[in-house]
């Protein structure tokens, strides 16, 4: 098999870390893209559309979909592959000689050898000649069809919901037209080509996606040891006064340090009621003493993330109180994973937990009838099995309704709500369904109350740098030293 330092061929590629990827295999991609061939049978034609240039001066990233088939990081970047045969070809851009010197090299079409030679495609073209290749396929065809994804891709941080959100936010403005770049792209295929049948791409995709390689499975495992890492550096850095942002900075600065490209999404950093917000992300608030903070973050590592949920008290010690409510989701947690293998169905697991916690929502030393009742509820949530990972925090392709299989990635989150306090608690790990189970990817970072107090007395990332922190509602400096916690 090939590596991702090799080419075809299997000879070794040198000095390309700055043009190509180096995490997954030719070899890999070449089986994806057989996939899609092989699906969308002889006489078809599966059209990719990567990502434009960005406007700003941010890192360029691909549309998951593209990136998912190629490998490929260059604007304007799209992707054909025959159905039947498997040929595909890569039309890039020229090469622009006055951004190479400013930004450094890249990929482009004026040297088809090596982009064949890395990614694995059979021909690389210009863009320009897309449409007069499509022509050429459309006049000797004798039914031309052409599968294009019609769901938008995922770009940045983004998942499919958050991309359908933006849309349907946007219909809502009477001001804006929205037309997703899918969109654009078929308006203008139909009016080029009316005999050409379009269907989508998109089902497919996800299901290639929601079925993750050997390939994939490495990089989530990373992704979730850095993930796992970032979190309880920022437990260590925890003490009252600091500003949530200076946690969500504290992991970032782990993720980066580990080999992040950026952000999963953007950090969920809660403390007190901000954390009955599920998706609060504003990081503007001050942890206080006596209050659990919850923290929701993960790196985007070579194109993938993971997804966590750790709660944690701001001054070390959970309180009585505290230690009751996050105990009990703890052994719910517990529950669901140690029932995690391939061939059961999600509902059945949840159903199976439920009545094994019922007698322990009794036996809970709960400070509160109103916490008993909040656990009592947390019994008929059908959600503590989550949603899958993969290139996006919330991945396409759902495993509902149909048997685990190995090699399905899942977020298990369980969770509950008091709503007369506005409290919400949960704790959330990455997995992957197993042969004999299940592998925690975001284990390492501490789970239990007693695990996460001892690691909080070990002196914190934050405590190495001058303790003052700066509140955006604030034009001087705030010091926290004084208002530490014990170590």
């Amino acid at each position: 098999m090939n590596g991702p330092h090799t080419n075809p061929t299997g000879q070794p590629l040198q000095g390309l870390p700055s043009l190509y990827q180096q995490t997954v295999s030719v070899a890999a991609l070449e089986r994806r893209r057989t996939a899609v061939s092989t699906r969308i049978g002889a006489g078809s034609i599966a059209l990719l559309q990567g990502a434009p240039k960005p406007s700003g001066s941010g890192l360029f990233r691909q549309t998951n979909e593209m990136y998912h088939l190629s490998g490929i990081e260059v604007p304007h970047a799209y992707l054909t592959i025959a159905g039947g045969t498997g040929a595909s070809t890569l039309y890039l851009p020229h090469l622009d000689e006055s951004t190479a010197r400013v930004q450094g090299a890249y990929l482009h079409c004026d040297d088809p050898d090596q982009v064949t030679a890395l990614v694995g495609v059979q021909r690389v073209r210009p863009l320009e000649t897309l449409g007069s290749d499509l022509s050429f396929y459309v006049e000797r065809a004798t039914h031309p069809r052409l599968v294009v994804p019609l769901r938008s891709a995922e770009l940045g941080t983004e998942s499919r919901d958050d991309v359908l959100a933006a849309v349907g936010s946007a219909l809502s403005d009477p001001w804006m037209t929205p037309i997703t770049r899918p969109a654009a792209l078929i308006r203008r295929l139909r009016g080029a080509f009316p005999e050409l049948h379009i269907d989508n791409l998109s089902p497919l995709l996800d299901e290639l996606r929601a079925h993750k390689d050997i390939d994939e499975i490495n990089l989530l495992r990373r992704a979730g040891e850095l993930c796992a890492a970032g979190v309880t550096e920022a437990m260590r850095s925890t003490e009252p006064g600091r500003y949530e942002y200076e946690l969500a900075a504290t992991a970032g600065f782990v993720f980066a340090a580990g080999g992040a490209r950026g952000d999963g999404y953007r950090a969920i950093v809660a403390g007190g009621t901000n954390a009955w917000h599920g998706h609060y992300g504003r990081q503007s608030g001050r942890l206080a003493d006596g209050d659990l903070v919850l923290m929701d973050f993960a790196p985007d590592f070579a194109y993938y993330t993971s997804d966590i949920g750790r709660m944690w008290p701001v001054n070390g010690t959970f309180s009585t109180t505290q230690r009751a409510l996050y105990g009990f989701i703890v052994r719910y947690h517990r529950e669901l994973l140690s029932r995690i293998r391939p061939g059961v169905l999600a509902d059945d697991v949840m159903d199976d937990v439920a009545e094994v916690m019922s007698p322990v929502v009794d036996q809970t030393n709960f400070t509160s009838d109103v916490h008993r009742r909040a656990a009592r509820g947390a019994l008929d949530f059908r959600g503590h099995l989550s949603h899958p990972v993969g290139m996006s925090v919330h991945d396409v392709g759902g495993y509902r309704g149909r048997p685990l299989e190995v090699g399905t990635v899942l977020s298990v989150d369980p969770m509950l709500w008091v709503e007369q306090e506005k409290g919400y608690i949960r704790c959330e790990d990455t997995l992957v369904v197993t042969e004999d189970g299940c592998e925690v990817f975001t284990a390492a970072a501490p789970l239990d109350c007693d695990e996460i107090e001892a690691v909080m007395k070990e002196p914190g990332l934050l405590q190495a740098f001058p303790t003052r922190s700066w509140s955006t509602a604030q034009s001087s400096p705030v010091v926290v030293a004084q208002h530490g916690r014990n170590r």
